[in-house]
């Protein structure tokens, strides 16, 4: 009787020690990110500096856990697009890039805890692409926009809630090292802006591990 008691216990706990970010698992978490740039750089025409606004897009990472508390993560998004305007002027253009981020992190606690703070450092590279001003850009004069891909450090805090073996919460914060060199033709001739995005993209979404 003793015995059977002892089972039922074990089997019991069993599934509670097993939620839990082991050696050899993978993560993939889906959700929504929100991308903040904090934008700045030279000035645009002798008006201000480029300000670029915010965007939501679907979120992705792929994680592997090297060991019970150190993994690497790939973030991936849906291509993101930002209006980009002038102060007093409004939006003159809009931009999409694709920023993929590789981070090595450390994951702290037990790996048998529901909750799996962790922090992560890497490389960010941006591809930007579909770079073009609106109507109110154009009468303006302004024509051929470019922005050059960008590489950079790339760092982020996390925190994931296992709610069973497989099925997880996610919420993270990354913060990217952005700069470009913006290119353009206007009335005064080709311009070549020196610019910054460096945005905060918050990620709020699910995971499963397998």
């Amino acid at each position: 009787m003793k015995k059977t008691s002892l089972a039922l216990l074990v089997a019991t706990l069993l599934p509670v020690f097993a939620q839990a970010h082991q050696a050899g698992d993978f993560i993939v978490r889906a959700g929504t990110a929100t991308v903040r740039p904090n934008a700045g750089g030279d000035t645009v025409l002798n008006v201000s500096s480029f300000k670029v606004d915010n965007d939501t897009q679907l979120g992705l990472t792929f994680s592997y856990m090297v060991t019970d508390n150190i993994g690497v993560e790939l973030l991936a998004a849906t291509p993101v697009t930002h209006n980009v305007g002038l102060q007093t002027v409004g939006n003159v253009a809009q931009v999409s890039h694709l920023p993929p981020s590789l981070m090595a992190q450390y994951y702290f606690r037990d790996a048998k805890d529901k909750l799996r703070p962790y922090l992560g450092v890497g490389i960010n590279y941006t591809m930007f692409f579909d770079e073009k001003f609106n109507d109110h850009g154009k009468s303006m004069g302004l024509s051929d926009l470019s922005a050059k891909n960008s590489w950079g450090v790339a760092a982020q805090a996390g925190l994931d809630y296992n709610l069973d073996n497989n099925w997880l919460i996610n919420a993270s914060l990354w913060w990217m090292d952005i700069d470009t060199d913006v290119r353009f033709n206007s009335p005064a001739g080709p311009q070549s802006i020196s610019t910054r995005l460096d945005p905060f993209t918050f990620m709020f979404g699910v995971g499963y591990r397998f």
